[in-house]
């Protein structure tokens, strides 16, 4: 069997930067309990490992104790929680990917004047969540062509279009040309998509084209790792999503001579590892 790596499978740059201040952190060790607002980022191996290290995950502002640190998740939070944060005697550390940081301060900005934002992106996924929250004057949420246009857009009303940085960029220009070509419509474009992202989907269709099967790894709960198995999906190549090496099954993988493997960007590369060793001793 040849088994075939993508370039880009693996961490980003904001999931490394996230870990790696987590990471010294954990290092210091000066006694302070440890929390993260929400899971870092969505790979339930690491996070099992900084459980294990003392980690602790809060879903609430309120479930962080005074002089406790309260670590800002890759994804970032909503403003409000933030402030909830900041009124208190907790010890911050942003580990806000700069890509999300910069979307949410674009909103913030682009909608100030009573703009009304609207998002392309997982109406519950955290990043979306922080990203409205910087909406000045109202927003809405869509995942598809179809749900924005059951949006009733009125042409007297100014509009800021925004993504959620890790969806579909074809996707998203095109919903932003047809915005952008209604003469009766108001609409700016924000481009939030991280260009990673974009390297990510765009290698992941070559490579299902040169390829019998995919393989991608990542958490299920990851919503780029999801998205790359389905660019895998649209090319035609048969694919499975898988957290771990344990999860593939061999005795389909044996029926192909040629296999292509992807990873998400909260993928560490011990479980990208792990499946390459078990697809090449087929």
């Amino acid at each position: 069997m040849e088994v075939i790596l993508a370039e880009t499978a693996g961490f980003c740059m904001g999931v490394d930067l996230a870990l790696r201040r987590l990471d010294k952190l954990v290092a210091a060790a000066d006694g302070r309990p440890i929390h993260i607002l929400g899971p870092i980022i969505h790979n339930p191996q690491v996070l099992a490992r900084y459980a294990e290290q003392g980690v602790i995950i809060a879903e609430t502002p309120d479930q962080v104790p005074d002089g406790a640190y309260a670590v800002i998740r890759a994804h970032g939070i909503t403003r409000e929680v933030e402030r909830a944060l900041r009124a208190r005697s907790v010890i911050i550390k942003d580990a806000t990917c700069p890509r999300v940081k910069k979307a949410q301060l674009l909103i913030a900005r682009h909608t100030a004047g009573g703009e009304v934002l609207l998002l392309y992106g997982e109406r519950d996924h955290p990043e979306v969540r922080g990203l409205v929250s910087y909406a000045g004057n109202g927003h809405h949420i869509f995942g598809s062509e179809e749900e924005l246009a059951g949006i009733p857009l009125s042409p007297g009303t100014p509009y800021v279009l925004a993504a959620q940085t890790t969806q579909d960029r074809a996707v998203f220009e095109a919903m932003a040309k047809r915005l952008e070509g209604d003469p009766a419509l108001d609409i700016l474009v924000l481009h939030t998509i991280c260009d990673a992202t974009r390297l990510r989907q765009s290698e992941t269709s070559r490579l299902a084209d040169q390829v019998e099967f995919m393989v991608v790894v990542g958490g299920l709960n990851s919503g780029n790792t999801r998205r790359l198995a389905q660019v895998a999906t649209e090319r035609g190549t048969p694919c499975v999503h898988v957290e771990t090496a344990d999860e593939l099954d061999l005795g389909e993988l044996r029926r192909h001579a040629r296999v292509g493997v992807t990873a998400g960007a909260s993928t560490p590369r011990v479980l990208i590892d792990e499946v390459l060793r078990t697809l090449e001793r087929l």
